[in-house]
């Protein structure tokens, strides 16, 4: 079968990518060999999400099944697109333009996509087999509440699964083998989070359970020394390329096991093959997926855009959540000392939850934030935790993309009483 686009895997970046192509007019073949939605909706972001704003741990299991199914359905729907055919099977290059499926039907295509994600990075690390350990996916899997939950990588996953069981009444301890939680994360920002983290407690009054409980620059030897009755291990994702014959595409992998690809996501060496989402390892986030996508079938179409990939907001849903865009400020200070940085300096801005009215009267006061802009006034990034921390964050993405100064925020007015007010703060 000839058709224009073949786009293998059907998570965020793919089945974005095969609706646009479709609006667009191209026919698109579309491979999933699991459910619609892919990690994030079915097994990441959606099921976590859906735990962290359940009040326990029986409402979460049942409210995430609900919720699952629901957004699957949707995601179902756009497939239906007529231009879009939806095979439910494993692909396998035959060669840079070919995909055969298991079942033996050949698919040719003038340009191929591939968004197959990643799966979780295990650590080499003694004890492995033991049942005990799992991963996200079978953490989200469990039937039963663990009394005692060990947590080996503070990262993004390690953290919000961390603060949502603690929530839950379960007693939680976190490994890192680094000196702070959360890397991509201003280091002020993280340690204060992970210091609120510690100093919360849970329970009904009468039997209140001691905050999390984290041991860092600690490594793991041997799963045998944990004392708990689940272990997360939360150390990370890797590209799933398995199974792809990528070399019949003419496809080297990356040391990290990476497809490489140049700033229009096509892979190295290969004008019309493309590598988007957590596979080309360049930033694992769904909504990073999602863009790359739509850059990639403009490319396609010869359509021109102006998205900005090298401003990526992320957030981090612990309670309170942290959120980033840009430079932590360590990496401005190593910037102004190798002369990186235009103009060779930088200012930082900080403002407090606790002197804002709305998170007063939430009684959510536990916050700060970080605002960097270079020498000339215009805004580099912004770095926080607090309540609805990733809503400003986001407003700050959007300044950042527009090439806003701090002088142009400050005249921007604010809704009263609104968090919102949290940014104007520090300009003011």
């Amino acid at each position: 079968m000839n058709t224009d686009l073949i786009i293998i895997g059907a998570g965020p970046g793919g089945y974005r990518a095969a609706a646009y192509a479709a609006s667009q007019g191209l026919q698109v073949v579309l491979f999933e060999k699991d459910r619609v939605g892919g990690t994030c909706l079915n097994v990441g972001c959606i099921p976590t999400k859906t735990y962290v704003h359940a009040a326990t741990f029986r409402e979460a299991r049942e409210r995430m099944a609900e919720v699952v199914a629901g957004l699957r359905a949707g995601v179902e729907s756009i497939l239906t697109h007529p231009n879009v055919t939806l095979v439910r099977e494993t692909a396998c290059f035959t060669d840079a333009h070919t995909v055969c499926s298991e079942s033996g039907d050949s698919f040719t295509a003038s340009n191929i996509i591939i968004a197959t994600g990643s799966e979780t990075k295990w650590l080499p690390i003694k004890g492995m087999d033991d049942p005990r350990v799992v991963d996200s996916t079978g953490l989200l899997q469990l039937d039963t509440q663990p009394q005692r939950l060990a947590i080996i990588g503070a990262g993004v996953i390690g953290m919000e699964f961390a603060s949502v069981f603690h929530r839950f009444g379960s007693e939680v301890t976190v490994i890192e083998y680094l000196k702070e939680c959360l890397p991509a994360l201003d280091a002020d920002i993280a340690k204060r989070l992970r210091k609120a983290l510690e100093r919360q407690q849970t329970g009904d009054g009468t039997g209140m359970k001691k905050g999390i409980t984290f041991k860092m620059k600690t490594a793991v030897e041997n799963i045998a020394d944990i004392d708990a009755d689940v272990i997360l291990m939360a150390t990370g994702r890797r590209p799933c390329t398995e199974g792809l014959n990528l070399e019949a595409a003419g496809v080297t992998l990356t040391p990290q096991g990476a497809i490489p690809v140049d700033d229009d996501f096509k892979v190295d060496g290969n004008q019309s093959l493309y590598a988007i989402g957590d596979v080309n390892g360049r930033q694992m986030l769904a909504h990073a997926a999602e863009m790359q996508g739509i850059h990639a079938i403009n490319q396609i179409v010869g359509k021109a855009d102006n998205i900005r990939f090298d401003i990526m907001p992320a957030a981090i849903f612990t309670e309170p959540e942290a959120a980033c865009v840009g430079p932590t400020e360590d990496q401005l200070k190593a910037a102004v000392v190798s002369s990186s940085l235009p103009g060779g300096s930088y200012t930082c801005r900080k403002a407090f939850w606790r002197s804002n009215g709305k998170a007063t009267a939430m009684g959510e006061t536990e916050g700060m934030l970080k605002l960097f802009a270079g020498h000339d006034g215009r805004i580099l990034g912004c770095h926080a935790y607090g309540a609805h921390a990733a809503d400003i964050v986001q407003e700050v993405s959007v300044l950042i993309c527009r090439e806003t100064t701090l002088e142009q925020l400050r005249d921007m007015i604010h809704i009263h009483p609104t968090l919102s007010e949290i940014l104007l703060s520090a300009v003011q």
